[in-house]
């Protein structure tokens, strides 16, 4: 199985690159692991033309196809975001923004393959959960137009700068074996269920 992990921050050396960094690591036991960052793609925003609703594509040619494309790839997608002003940073609401031409409600010309799963992480400075709780639902929010289905999220408050990702790692860890156990128990169920169909 294939898992991705999104940097929604700008700021590929940071508190939320370091995250990304024990996620990465904590689920390399289980699967095959990807990290990209927003700040490695370029694309522009979306210009509202709705030529996409009409051709299932973008009239911009740019990275957000190969954003898309490892989010195609992945079986589950962690999405680790920063509060910018109690919400994504822009750069990846402007990518959201761009993913009209994948979206559910976009007729037949949209979608990614399906049985994804995703999860959100959050992480502030300040001390008010409200706010990563915002950034989830705008992450979960994303997830269901591209119909991914929303497993779990973990919000980490008071976490401003790398070092103090230390002090939270047990969390971070405790989240990420929540995410093998699931994909562990529904390995197994279908596994069973394709056992139950095998004649005797």
């Amino acid at each position: 199985m294939r898992a991705l992990v999104v940097n929604c921050s700008p700021v590929s050396t940071g508190a939320t690159a370091e995250i990304c960094r024990v996620v990465s690591r904590e689920l390399t036991s289980g699967f095959m692991v990807k990290s990209i960052c927003i700040d490695a793609y370029v694309f522009g925003f979306c210009k509202g033309c709705r030529n996409c609703w009409e051709t299932g594509e973008c009239v911009q040619h740019d990275d957000v196809v190969e954003m898309v494309e490892e989010y195609d790839k992945a079986d589950i997608i962690v999405t680790v975001s920063p509060s910018y002003w109690g919400d994504v940073p822009g750069q990846f609401k402007a990518f959201i923004d761009r993913c009209s031409p994948w979206c559910h409600t976009n007729g037949e010309h949209g979608g990614i393959s399906s049985g994804k799963k995703g999860y959100a992480i959050a992480l502030r400075s300040g001390t008010a959960m409200r706010e990563c709780n915002r950034v989830m639902d705008t992450v979960e929010h994303f997830y269901e137009y591209l119909k991914i289905q929303p497993c779990g999220r973990l919000g980490l408050c008071n976490v401003e700068y790398k070092k103090d990702v230390a002090l939270r790692e047990g969390e971070i860890t405790a989240f990420c074996q929540r995410i093998m156990d699931e994909c562990d128990k529904e390995i197994q169920n279908i596994t069973e269920w394709y056992d139950d169909q095998t004649p005797a």
